[in-house]
């Protein structure tokens, strides 16, 4: 394939935690609460634009702690398939914001692991 018809092709990046539903928590992890964090805001990576011209797809599991008032206060890889998406994903996630997590109707720390999905549709 040429960088012509590669460029030509439509690009598009795909946020797989529209839900968190999707995230990964360990069972000690969610027994600090009772009530999931919800993204409110999730604003998209910037894909990158060397990997945007090659047509390389990929995921980035970040690990987010979202703290009692639902801001990111951490976030960090987790795994990833290609490190040239990682800055992307980490810069995106930590403008994020959430509905907190709750335990006992009091808002509270959580920590949950989030795909962040690069996509090149063709």
């Amino acid at each position: 394939m040429n960088i012509k018809s590669l460029l030509s092709k439509t690009l598009a990046l795909s946020l797989l935690a529209g839900s968190l539903a999707v995230a990964t928590v360990s069972a000690a992890e969610e027994a600090a609460f009772d009530v999931r964090p919800v993204p409110v805001k999730t604003p998209p990576p910037q894909f990158p634009s060397d990997m945007q011209r090659q047509g390389v797809s990929g995921v980035v599991a970040v690990r987010v702690v979202i703290d009692e008032t639902g801001g990111v206060s951490e976030c960090s890889v987790s795994k990833s398939s290609h490190t040239e998406f990682e800055q992307a994903a980490l810069n995106a996630v930590k403008n994020w914001k959430f509905k907190p997590a709750s335990k006992g109707g009091v808002a509270v720390k959580a920590s949950v692991v989030i795909p962040i999905k690069f996509s090149v549709e063709t």
